[in-house]
């Protein structure tokens, strides 16, 4: 299979390493309302590869990461339960690389390629 029009991966900053069996959602906005597209999980390297269809409309998009339950898992408390990243999509961009850097309290984000 090809590589999906979206793709992401975790690393979990307080311990250097890959967040591995976090839950991933991609929606697409329509209107007011947001559909699911996909669900996935991060693999042994914290990074979903194959996470909807192999190319999107031009639109709206959002990300949505289990982060509660892959901090629960590890023992941690966390701040931010859930993390939603929300972001432009041009069909005719290739591809749209969108990592999550994570830490209990803290997260950042960036257009990877």
């Amino acid at each position: 299979m090809s590589v999906s029009h979206v793709t992401t991966h975790i690393l979990d900053t307080t311990a250097g390493r890959p967040a591995v069996g976090v839950s991933v959602v991609l929606e697409a906005q329509n209107g007011e309302a947001w559909s699911q597209l996909a669900t996935g999980f991060t693999d042994a390297d914290g990074r979903v590869k194959e996470l909807g269809p192999e190319r999107l409309e031009s639109g709206a998009y959002r990300l949505r990461f289990d982060t509660g339950a892959y901090f629960a898992g590890i023992s941690q408390d966390t701040f931010f339960p859930e993390v939603s990243l929300t972001f432009s999509v041009d069909s005719e961009q290739e591809h749209y690389h969108v990592p999550l850097l994570l830490s209990p309290f803290a997260y950042s984000t960036y257009r990877g390629s």
